[in-house]
C-alpha cells in the first residue's frame, strides 16, 4: 500500500468515523462469535454485513473525493492526473 502526502478536509468526516466505529464493533462481534464457537453461517452473515458496510464507506469517500478533490484539480488544470488517479483507485476497488 502506498501513501501520498496529499491531504484534504473530509466534508463528511464525522459520518465516516461513525460508520467505521460501527464496523469496528461488528468486527469485535465476529471475533467473539468465533471465540464462542457460534454457527459458521451466522458468522458468515456478519462478515457479509461488514463487507457491505466497508463498501459503503469506500463509496462515500470516493464520492467526496470526486466532488471535491477531482473537481478542484480539473479547475486548476491538473485534471488529467486527478482522473488517472481516480481511475487507478476504481480499478483497485473493483478487484
Amino acid at each position: 500500500m502506498t501513501e501520498t502526502t496529499k491531504k484534504t478536509v473530509q466534508p463528511n468526516k464525522q459520518q465516516l468515523l461513525n460508520r467505521l466505529k460501527r464496523i469496528e464493533g461488528q468486527v469485535r462481534g465476529v471475533h467473539q462469535m468465533i471465540e464462542n464457537d457460534r454457527y459458521c453461517v451466522d458468522i458468515l452473515h456478519q462478515i457479509s454485513a461488514i463487507q457491505s458496510a466497508m463498501n459503503k464507506v469506500s463509496l462515500a469517500l470516493l464520492e467526496d473525493h470526486t466532488h471535491h478533490c477531482v473537481v478542484k484539480a480539473i479547475k486548476g488544470q491538473d485534471g488529467e492526473a486527478a482522473i488517472q488517479e481516480l481511475m487507478s483507485v476504481m480499478k483497485t476497488m473493483t478487484k
